[in-house]
């Protein structure tokens, strides 16, 4: 399976890892059972959630926190530029976005302390600083576990991989990856989702007949392990998925309408995007989208002109329009992060080095009213301003909010430990102001 490695030597290894029952062609149990196979070896209006995750850790004042006034190995080589709303600046390399920005909200001023990708990316998926003795729960997992989905639809799906995982919470809560991102007019398909090798429907049943037989033979043991108790789930779901036109449907980008498609560009990371609405609109709850590469250490000016800023202005601003113009966007919570910023003074290879203390985050869809700056950073982005800022806890409790979770609702780990959903965290009210 292939892996991304960043600069600190952390391995972004596959979560979902394919596995076949058999021949039998029932592979989405596996897909889904495997995520955690490896690691076991309020008040808001949205009712369904997509996380957009920038691995790596992108440069704050080089996309929506610029510093045109700082000195300039501060403020860098781009120039900011207005919006569609008075006062908002961003990177001159977000003119896509610029035109959005009544859709959404930038957090300025996000700070805290884990300069290390792995620790980084555990914190703000999850909203809870990590701690070794014990792995919390993402978002997905959390929504997977609140929120009712379909039989016939995974609760949640990652694009093309995620490092979100269901921790405590078990098997039952991980995410299926579709290890692939669609391409532009092609048939897209997830492999367990799809009949492979001339397989039918009317062959999946039968087979899946005597898998309830041979589970009945089982019945008893080991009743209350969590492990056989999300095998059986994914057993089950696996079953109702695969025989299910609409969940093959809901994957397949190239039965989206030419006039929708068409304001999407033909990148990885805006037919990721693509899918993601489609999943959404078809009622799965939540969607992470990975887009890496922001690790820039080396020519950071270089690399986000020529590549990774045009693509996150086409994706982004494609997925908040979509949203938007298919009457969406009132009912799905988006947050965009990466596990940091960047450092504010540029280093002697014309790039910047990790810096957790100031980053900022994209809000946006429910109750999230968009086209305002909620937070602020010192004149040269260093820290928040007059040392009053956000944590990712913060950020949290107000997605959970914007889906109508309580952040403080409690739960149980297998040991009885009681454990709340976000331990240290409080709803921003400036969001839904």
């Amino acid at each position: 399976m292939p892996t991304n490695q960043t600069c600190d030597g952390v391995r972004r290894r596959d979560f979902l890892k394919v596995g076949v029952m058999g021949g039998i062609g029932l592979n989405l149990a596996t897909y889904l059972s495997m995520a955690e196979a490896g690691e076991v070896s309020g008040g808001g209006q949205a009712k369904a959630g997509i996380f957009v995750n920038l691995n790596g850790g992108p440069t704050h004042i080089d996309t929506f926190d610029p510093k045109p006034e700082a000195p300039s190995e501060y403020r860098g080589e781009f120039k900011p530029i207005k919006t569609n709303v008075p006062g908002i600046e961003l990177s001159e390399h977000l003119p896509k976005l610029a035109q959005q920005a009544d859709k959404y909200v930038v957090m300025r001023g996000v700070s805290h302390t884990l300069a290390a990708h792995q620790l980084g990316t555990e914190y703000v998926n999850t909203g809870t600083r990590p701690i070794a003795s014990l792995q919390y729960p993402a978002y997905g997992s959390i929504v997977s576990k609140e929120l009712e989905t379909p039989e016939d639809l995974p609760p949640f799906v990652a694009i093309p991989r995620s490092a979100q995982s269901a921790g405590y919470l078990g098997v039952k809560y991980a995410p299926l990856a579709t290890n692939s991102t669609p391409r532009p007019g092609q048939a897209y398909s997830v492999r367990g989702i799809s009949l492979a090798g001339g397989l039918t429907i009317d062959t999946v049943e039968r087979r899946h007949k005597l898998l309830a037989q041979l589970d009945q033979t089982f019945a008893g043991f080991e009743s209350d392990d969590q492990l056989l108790d999300g095998l059986d789930r994914f057993s089950h779901q696996a079953h109702a998925i695969i025989t299910s036109k609409r969940a093959r449907d809901a994957f397949d980008v190239s039965k989206e309408s030419p006039a929708f498609a068409k304001n999407f560009e033909q990148d990885e990371f805006s037919m990721s995007c693509l899918l993601a609405i489609r999943l959404i609109e078809s009622g799965v709850r939540f969607v992470t989208i990975t887009n890496g590469g922001w690790d820039t250490h080396q020519d950071n000016f270089a690399r986000l002109k020529d590549s990774l800023l045009p693509k996150l202005d086409n994706g982004l601003a494609a997925l908040f329009n979509g949203l938007h113009s298919k009457g969406m966007l009132d009912s799905t919570g988006v947050f965009v992060t990466g596990e940091f910023g960047r450092t504010p003074k540029i280093n002697g290879r014309g790039g910047r080095d990790h810096y957790p203390r100031c980053m900022t985050m994209l809000m946006a869809g429910g109750g999230v009213r968009g086209g305002q700056v909620v937070g602020e950073s010192d004149e040269k982005a260093t820290l928040p301003k007059d040392g009053v800022g956000f944590k990712p806890d913060d950020a949290a409790a107000s997605f959970f909010y914007n889906l109508g979770i309580d952040h403080t609702k409690e739960y149980h780990t297998n040991t009885g430990r009681p454990i709340t959903i976000v331990r240290d965290g409080q709803v921003i009210r400036q969001l839904f102001s």
